[in-house]
C-alpha cells in the first residue's frame, strides 16, 4: 500500500482545494491512499523558538508518507502565507527537511480562469531548495471550480474526474519510480 499525504495550502476548511484533494484521494489507482493533513496553521519561523509541536507533526506525517501532494490556492499571484510559513519550518535544518527526495506534486483550483498556474509556479521556485521530486505533467489547474465542484466539495464534472484519474496514475508512478532503493 502506498500512502500520500495531502496537504491543503488553505486554512479554510471547506476549501474548494481541500475538495481537490478529496476528489483526487478517490481517483488514485488500488493500492493508493491520501491523507488529507489537518492543518498548516503555524506560527511565523523564527530559528530563535524551539519548533512548534504542528510542526514537528507536519514534519512527522510527511516523513512516513511516500509521496505528498500541494494544493495551492492562489492568493496575490502567489502562494497563501500560511502555505509559506509551513514551507519555512519544513526547510529548516535544510539537510534535514522531511520534504528532501520526497515525490511531491503540486495541484490547485480557483474560481478564476487561471487555475492557479502563477502559485504553482512559485511553489516548484520554493520547493527546489528543499531538492524534492517534483511531478511535471499532468498539470492539475483547475479554473472556474465553483462551476465543477458543489456546496458540498463533491466533483461534479467529468472532464476534471478523467484528469483526475491520469494524475493519480501518473503520481502513483511517479512516487514508485522514486522510493528510497
Amino acid at each position: 500500500m502506498t500512502s500520500l499525504l495531502g496537504i491543503c495550502g488553505s486554512l479554510r476548511r471547506a476549501s474548494i482545494n481541500r475538495a481537490l484533494l478529496q476528489a483526487i484521494g478517490g481517483a488514485l489507482p488500488a493500492g493508493h491512499s491520501l491523507t488529507i493533513h489537518g492543518s498548516i496553521e503555524v506560527p511565523l519561523f523564527n530559528s530563535d523558538l524551539v519548533e512548534p509541536t504542528v510542526v514537528t507533526e507536519l514534519k512527522d506525517a510527511i516523513a512516513r508518507a511516500d509521496g505528498v501532494v500541494f494544493a495551492v490556492p492562489e492568493y496575490n499571484y502567489s502562494i497563501p502565507g500560511g502555505l509559506q510559513r509551513a514551507l519555512d519550518w519544513l526547510s529548516s535544518p535544510p539537510a534535514k527537511s522531511p520534504l528532501r527526495g520526497k515525490p511531491v506534486a503540486i495541484v490547485g483550483a480557483t474560481s478564476g480562469m487561471s487555475g492557479t498556474i502563477r502559485a504553482q509556479l512559485h511553489m516548484r521556485q520554493i520547493l527546489l531548495f528543499s531538492d524534492c521530486q517534483i511531478l511535471a505533467q499532468p498539470e492539475v489547474l483547475i479554473p472556474r471550480a465553483h462551476e465543477r465542484f458543489d456546496a458540498t466539495g463533491t466533483l461534479l464534472d467529468d472532464s476534471t474526474r478523467v484528469l483526475l484519474a491520469r494524475f493519480g496514475v501518473a503520481f502513483a508512478g511517479f512516487v514508485q519510480r522514486h522510493r528510497p532503493s
